[in-house]
C-alpha cells in the first residue's frame, strides 16, 4: 500500500516519513484546501525527503475557493510551476476549470507541458470532483491522452472517500490502469483497512494516513 501524506509545509514531514509514508503532497494553507507552498519550503522538503527515498509533489494553486482562474492567476500558476520544477519536486498538482465546470484546456496544456518537459509527474487534483458527473469519463480520457499520471478524488463534491466508494470504483474502472486514481477525503490510518477492502486501489492520500 502506498501512502501519500498531505503536508502543510515542512513541519510534520520528518515525523510522517518516520511513520512510513511513501510520497508527500506539499501544500500551504490547507484551511482553504491547499495552495502553492513557498519555494524555500519546497527546497527544504525535497532535500529532506529525497535523502530518505520519499517523493514530493507540489500543489500549484494561487488561492483557495473555486478552480476558475483569471488570466493573472494563470500567469502566477505558470510561474509557480516553473519554480517548483526548479526546486526539484517530483510532480505538479493542479486543476483548472471553466465557469461551466469543464476543463480549462489552454492553461492545463501549459502546466502539463512544464511538468512533462522536466520529466515530472502530473496530478489533477480534486477539481475533478467539481466536474459534472456526465462529463467525468470524457475528462478522464482527455487526461489519459495528455499523459497525466494521477487523479486525486474524493468521489464527489461532498462526503468522504469511503462515503463515495462506488463513485471512486467507477472512476477506477474507467481508468483501466491507464491513469492512477488516488482516493482522498477523510482517509485516516484508522479506516485504511476498510478503505483498502472497499476501493480497488493500493494508494491513499490524506493528512492522517499515519498516526502523528
Amino acid at each position: 500500500m502506498l501512502l501519500e501524506f498531505c503536508a502543510e509545509n515542512f513541519d510534520r514531514v520528518p515525523e510522517a516519513i518516520e511513520k512510513g509514508i511513501h510520497r508527500i503532497e506539499l501544500c500551504d494553507r490547507l484551511d482553504v484546501g491547499g495552495t502553492t507552498p513557498h519555494s524555500e519550503v519546497q527546497r527544504e522538503t525535497v532535500n529532506y525527503a529525497h535523502m530518505r527515498g520519499v517523493q514530493v509533489v507540489s500543489m500549484i494553486r494561487p488561492r483557495g475557493g473555486d478552480f476558475v482562474y483569471s488570466d493573472e492567476e494563470k500567469e502566477t500558476m505558470i510561474k509557480q510551476a516553473h519554480e517548483a520544477v526548479d526546486n526539484g519536486v517530483d510532480g505538479l498538482v493542479f486543476g483548472c476549470l471553466t465557469e461551466e465546470g469543464q476543463l480549462d484546456q489552454s492553461i492545463l496544456n501549459e502546466l502539463i507541458a512544464i511538468a512533462q518537459k522536466a520529466n515530472r509527474e502530473v496530478v489533477f487534483h480534486m477539481a475533478f470532483d467539481h466536474i459534472p458527473e456526465e462529463s467525468q469519463k470524457e475528462v478522464l480520457e482527455w487526461l489519459v491522452d495528455k499523459g497525466v499520471t494521477r487523479i486525486l478524488t474524493r468521489g464527489g463534491k461532498e462526503g468522504s472517500a469511503l462515503d463515495n466508494s462506488e463513485s471512486i470504483n467507477r472512476t477506477i474502472r474507467w481508468a483501466n490502469d491507464r491513469i492512477q486514481i488516488l482516493p482522498g477525503g477523510g482517509v485516516t490510518h484508522d479506516n485504511l483497512p476498510e478503505l483498502s477492502r472497499t476501493l480497488n486501489t493500493n494508494q491513499f492520500h490524506g493528512t492522517k494516513v499515519v498516526p502523528l
